[in-house]
């Protein structure tokens, strides 16, 4: 089982004081990779609920809090930490250009040898999706066709793609990811993440605890699908106070992410010296 630092690039760690300094710690402890998270905008005073939250406020209800562009967060930190691989947790797929997002996320994968792991979700705060003029509610299916899009313009070139909202002919996107495609991981806490992740996903993301009856609606969904349900990784984001790891192992856990900061009910990390506390853990672990 492989462990990951989870809301790494929020808050104070998004500034280069500490963005290095906790990535080469998480490296050093034996971490497998380090996560950010994305909201391009967070409107004042938003109506949306926040799902993973009892008073369903990101933050604690702190609308201003550092949220650096996911990708160019993980470019700065990725010189200085050469063996993590480099999650975004996710990033919200509908509100970005794919054809750009492809070219971002190849560019990131092509620079640092392979690392990227593309955790993405669908979004949940309509105003932000407002004030981006994008659709809120065809996200879900925009997300389908997005996730086409990426792999064909990662796949053999000249790409071409014909759908409902994407279209383009005889396109090259280079570089491409080395290994021709990158870990499309999806990110989710309802029954609608499970099934997308298991018909289109490389792995299912439940973005809180250990939801078993998600993961089960992942598999069955994959297997449904014509795919292998065991070649799905699953990847859990838990409490710092991490027990249990036994039972996720039994239960074909691939990744656990512990959290260095909050910005929701789960209990965090308070520092960097915190990550070297985690050593033991990890080295339990390989």
């Amino acid at each position: 089982m492989k462990f990951g630092l989870r809301y790494a690039s929020a808050g104070a760690y998004g500034g280069p004081d500490l963005a290095v300094p906790l990535a080469q710690a998480a490296e050093a402890v034996g971490f497998e990779s380090i996560w950010t998270v994305e909201h391009t905008v967070v409107p004042a005073n938003y109506a949306s609920r926040y799902p993973y939250s009892a008073d369903g406020k990101m933050a604690g209800g702190q609308d201003d809090v550092a949220m650096p562009d996911a990708l160019i967060w993980l470019a700065f930190v990725a010189a200085a930490a050469p063996s993590l691989k480099l999650g975004t947790g996710v990033v919200i797929l509908p509100q970005h250009n794919p054809v750009i997002l492809a070219k971002s996320v190849a560019t990131l994968d092509h620079l640092s040898r392979g690392r990227v792991l593309l955790g993405i979700g669908v979004g949940w705060m309509a105003e932000e999706f407002a004030t981006l003029g994008v659709p809120f509610e065809d996200r879900g299916r925009r997300s389908d066709e997005y996730v086409d899009v990426l792999r064909a313009l990662w796949g053999p070139g000249p790409a071409s793609f014909e759908g409902e909202m994407v279209r383009f002919a005889d396109v090259w996107c280079e570089p491409r990811p080395p290994a021709g495609r990158v870990p499309i991981l999806v990110g989710g806490h309802t029954k609608l993440a499970a099934r997308r992740a298991g018909r289109l996903g490389d792995g299912f993301f439940p973005t809180r605890g250990a939801p078993w009856d998600l993961v089960a609606e992942a598999r069955r969904t994959a297997e449904a699908a014509g795919r292998d349900p065991a070649e799905l990784e699953i990847t859990l984001s838990v409490p710092a106070d991490v027990g249990e790891l036994d039972l996720y192992a039994e239960r074909g856990v691939s990744r656990v992410l512990l959290p260095v900061q909050s910005i929701d009910d789960t209990p965090a990390a308070p520092s960097v010296d915190e990550v070297h506390r985690w050593a033991d853990l990890v080295a339990k672990w390989p």
